[in-house]
This record gives structure tokens, sequence and C-alpha cells, in this order.
């Protein structure tokens, strides 16, 4: 659990409602203030009111994907040094270089391992 502290705000984007309400149930219990986002135009307007300290992201969603926005996010000072972590189940080499030269932090492929998701998310929060 948490100690308490204004500095553990994640924002989960994922266009499957299953997968939002899986992760937030996850680590609201750890602690955790969850916002979520079907679409990454969703998350930008919760990033402008609310500012999260790591982001979870899917990749293949419609219209804009997971790649175009971490493009954004890595180009604009706001929100630059925010960690991301890509959550999908696209992980062929070629996808997890790419998201990773786009600024993504680390790769974690789908389905979701329950307690290495929990662990990799800990480490930024407990260091």
């Amino acid at each position: 659990m948490l100690k308490d502290n204004n500095n553990n705000n994640i924002l989960v984007i994922d266009d499957s409602s299953t997968n939002l309400v899986l992760l937030e149930a996850i680590l609201v219990e750890r602690g955790y203030i969850i916002q979520t986002a079907l679409s990454v135009k969703e998350a930008f307007s919760i990033m402008n009111k609310l500012k999260p300290d790591l982001i979870l992201l899917d990749l293949l969603m419609p219209r804009i994907n997971g790649y175009d926005f971490l493009n954004e996010i890595k180009a604009d000072k706001k929100f630059m040094n925010i960690p991301v972590v890509v959550i999908s189940a696209v992980a062929n080499p070629e996808h997890i270089q790419k998201a990773i030269k786009l600024g993504a932090d680390q790769f974690v492929t789908k389905p979701v391992d329950i307690p290495k998701i929990c662990s990799i998310v800990d480490s930024y929060f407990n260091k």
C-alpha cells in the first residue's frame, strides 16, 4: 500500500473498457488514483485538467493510436517527462523498438501479468 501522497495519479489509456476496468480495480486497491480514457482525445482532455504521474498506454486504438500519442506528449514540454508504460498485444520486436524510440519507458505484453504490472507501477512510485 502506498503512503498517503498526492503524486500517485495514473492515467490508463485503452480502447477496451474491459482492460480499463481491470487495471483500475487492481491499481485502486494498491492505493493509486486512476483516471481512465477510452481514446487519445479523451486522454488529452484529462491531462489538461490533471497531469498524471504515470501513463499506461495501449498502442492499437482507433483514430489516434498510441504511437501518435507518444510522439505528441514527448514533444510537449508540459508532458514530456511523464513516464509511459506501453501495455499492448502487439509485441513483435519492431513495435517494441518503435514504442521505446518514441519515448515509452517500458513495454508490457497483453494479456496483462497482474503481479508484473503491479511491480512495474510500484517501481515508479516507491523509488
